[in-house]
């Protein structure tokens, strides 16, 4: 353990930096992030997945999705599964918990561990507008959080040039029609040729990723992987039609 790392250890045992729950609000006082009860209610995405979207399944094996329709990305994967506190988490860092970028920046770097080694990060954007309301990119912050553990640099490479609908509720074809031509490319040079590194906040329906690396393919890029903080849990048909669990789409 390097130096620095083992100072802020001892700092952070003797000088705890969070007094509330992450999650509920609630007050600790052991150090950790979770209060009891919420963080009965993280999961962690690190048993049984898909190989390929990296999306929590019944059996190591790839799903029945990418089975059917293969997703442009290499390999994807996703440190929590978004139910519960970990979806609880990733809606507080998309309406101003900004700070929350440390703690998933952490889980990130233990999950870029599956992966080769990228050349370059880059991030789902958002239109401008989004960006103004809301004061930031959740995306693009995570990508600078990781850029910086990684040690790789952030290619700033697509924009998003419209507002679409919520994914959540269109079928296939119209969420394809939904996104088509929103994403336009700002750098070219900055993946041409690279192996990239796509980050974002969720995983539900794919179809965001999809878009992006294909726009990334365009632009050159070599090889794509894709990396989330969270990813919703592949669902046979059979039981997507009796689960009446209702995920909030992203963005």
């Amino acid at each position: 353990m390097k130096l620095k790392d083992l100072l802020l250890s001892v700092r952070n045992a003797l000088f705890p930096q969070n007094f509330t729950c992450d999650i509920c609000g609630a007050e600790i006082f052991d150090g950790g992030r979770f209060c009891p009860a919420c963080k009965k209610t993280v999961q962690f995405n690190d048993k049984t997945f898909c190989p390929v979207c990296g999306r929590k399944t019944e059996r190591a094996e790839i799903c029945a999705e990418c089975k059917a329709f293969a997703p442009r990305y290499k390999k994807g994967v996703s440190a929590l599964i978004y139910s519960g506190g970990g979806a609880q988490l990733v809606l507080k860092f998309k309406r101003g918990a900004k700070y929350l970028k440390e703690y998933f920046g952490q889980l990130l770097q233990e999950k870029a561990k599956l992966l080769p080694a990228c050349d370059c990060i880059t991030y789902v954007p958002i239109t401008a507008k989004r960006k103004r309301q809301r004061g930031y990119n959740q995306g693009e912050l995570l990508a600078e959080e990781l850029s910086a553990r990684l040690k790789i640099p952030v290619a700033h490479a697509l924009t998003k040039k419209r507002e679409t609908s919520d994914q959540k509720s269109l079928t296939m074809k119209e969420r394809a029609e939904n996104l088509h031509a929103c994403f336009a490319i700002a750098d070219r040079d900055s993946v041409k040729g690279k192996r990239v590194l796509l980050v974002d906040d969720v995983l539900t329906t794919g179809a965001t990723a999809d878009e992006v690396c294909r726009e990334l393919q365009i632009a050159g890029a070599k090889e794509i992987y894709f990396m989330t903080v969270a990813s919703v849990e592949y669902k046979p048909f059979s039981r997507q039609k009796s689960d009446s669990a209702n995920v909030q789409e992203k963005e």
